[in-house]
């Protein structure tokens, strides 16, 4: 096992990377819209079995085809991006199966069993069961949408902050001794508050900016200012909530990954009293002078701010990358290891493992086990060979993380306005902010892709966070058949892509049909 992860190609782990992050950011498209139309087009067809008026009826129908379009895609690609845990990273499959295994096996089990059969009755059961039943079963829907992204939230979250699991040296695997603590840990219950809820501030954006071409369009009057009505409602609370729980997740990163924090921030030298960076110049292209310089140049700060953030005290320590880098003492007296150390210790933990492995002597295996046992919190620090690899990449972490922050601040004010026009003034006048929200779009997704990039960007080099790096964890195969298969998916994602777009813009152009 351990030779075999030092063998494996640089070339091999890159395109795998590459690979994965493609089919990742490609499923990412779809997923978020349709958690976001699920609760739209719930809440909307609840105004139809409160009201019994046609209208809403007709509005729920309409968005639903839509949520039918997008649905189809996002299943497509994450059964692929799943397929791709056995064939391009089976060591890291191999490694943690038992724990990674389970809760994607209860997405595809129970979550996935569930949208798709409550979908069914959604899109045929109209006419055919009581709008009770057929209200249930669209709510029903969403919901088996969310407890899929619940289940796949948990496993990456799993990732970032490993729990409810021992390491077995005779069978070489990690094994999960705590099913709860591995499903309900905070990190993986901030994880699914923040990514769902910024999903629906996709889905309000979407449904406002399609109400609003048919407003530019001069169609579809009613549908369109009830419309945004709604999603600008579930936008505004989805855009305040997805503040709050990122308030908080920024807190768990520093408390469990405060590399990930320090290329978040570019900080470089930390300490107490610690300011909050709000603009700084990162050259985005090149990795900064990290280890001499003590901040980027330019830079605008709050003080004191990242200290309370990220400890809730104002005077809080919070350390850089230096110190990070060369070990420094916590507030409560404990040091933390240098990196030197950390390898040290990771490359003990592998030499134990592999003697433990090939004694036959008791007493020597319970030699080799203690000490496997003293030093396997740094056990993933052995396979690095430059402490510069445990240094994530820092213009991507710093400017995704502020393009992130900034646009959820642009959407919190465009929902307000969209509330507040649309309910004290003729929101048919507004032609500039019609074509604002069809900017929106994409700007949704930049910033939900740009908290995807801190996320796992900001944790690299490791698969597992300080368990097992990327480098260890492919497939030891090709790296030649990695990149074939790479172009393969690049022309097959796009495709659906434009298969999508074409299918949704014709619908929308199309719009809703009346009466049925």
């Amino acid at each position: 096992m351990t030779n075999l992860f030092l063998e494996i190609s640089a070339g091999t782990v890159d395109w795998s990377r590459a690979q994965f992050a493609l089919t990742a950011i490609y499923h990412w498209l779809f997923v978020p819209l349709t958690l976001g139309l699920a609760v739209i087009m719930g809440i909307m067809e609840t105004c139809y079995y409160r009201t019994k008026k046609q209208f809403w009826k007709d509005a729920a129908k309409f968005w639903q085809k839509l949520f039918g379009i997008n649905f189809a895609m996002g299943v497509a690609t994450g059964i692929i991006l799943e397929f791709e845990f056995g064939t391009n990273w089976s060591n890291y499959s191999w490694f943690v199966g038992d724990i990674f295994g389970a809760p994607l096996a209860i997405e595809g089990i129970v979550a996935f069993f569930m949208e798709s059969t409550f979908v069914a009755v959604m899109y045929f059961g109209w006419n055919k069961v009581s709008r009770g039943f057929h209200l249930a079963s669209t709510w029903l829907t969403g919901l088996g949408a969310t407890i899929s992204a619940w289940w796949i939230l948990v496993a990456n979250a799993w990732m970032q902050c490993p729990v409810g699991c021992e390491f077995n040296a005779d069978t070489v695997r990690n094994e999960m001794v705590s099913f709860f603590d591995v499903a309900l840990s905070p990190f993986a219950v901030m994880k699914f508050c923040h990514t769902v809820i910024s999903a629906w501030i996709i889905g309000a954006i979407f449904v406002v900016a399609v109400s609003c071409w048919y407003l530019l369009k001069k169609r579809e009057k009613e549908l369109s200012l009830q419309s945004i009505k709604i999603a600008s409602i579930v936008g505004l609370i989805a855009s305040m909530g997805a503040a709050l729980t990122g308030d908080e997740s920024a807190y768990q990163v520093a408390q469990k990954q405060p590399m990930k924090l320090a290329a978040m921030e570019a900080l470089y030298d930390g300490g107490t009293d610690v300011s909050l960076t709000g603009v700084a110049w990162v050259n985005p292209f090149s990795q900064p002078n990290y280890l001499t310089e003590k901040e980027a140049p330019l830079r605008i700060a709050v003080p004191n701010m990242l200290s309370f953030l990220a400890t809730r005290d104002f005077h809080g320590y919070v350390p850089g990358i230096q110190q990070l880098w060369n070990g420094y003492t916590k507030p409560d007296g404990t040091q933390e290891p240098s990196f030197d150390e950390k390898i040290a210790s990771g490359k003990k933990a592998i030499e134990a493992l592999a003697a433990y492995r090939t004694t036959k002597d008791a007493a020597e295996k319970q030699k080799y086990s203690q000490i496997l046992e003293d030093n396997f919190k740094y056990f993933g620090y052995g396979y690095i060979k430059n402490k510069e690899e445990l240094v994530p990449y820092i213009p991507i972490n710093f400017w995704a993380f502020r393009v992130m922050v900034g646009l959820g601040c642009l959407f919190i004010l465009f929902f307000a306005l969209t509330i507040w026009l649309s309910y004290k003034s003729d929101f048919t006048k507004h032609k500039y902010l019609h074509m604002a929200a069809i900017v929106m779009v994409p700007l949704a997704y930049i910033a939900s892709e740009s908290g995807w990039l801190v996320a796992e960007f900001g944790r690299q080099p490791w698969t597992i966070q300080d368990m097992l790096p990327v480098g260890a964890s492919v497939s030891d195969i090709s790296s030649g058949s990695v990149a074939l298969t790479f172009f393969i998916f690049l022309f097959l994602f796009t495709t659906m892509l434009a298969v999508e777009l074409s299918i949704m813009f014709k619908q929308i152009k199309n719009g809703p049909e009346y009466g049925e």
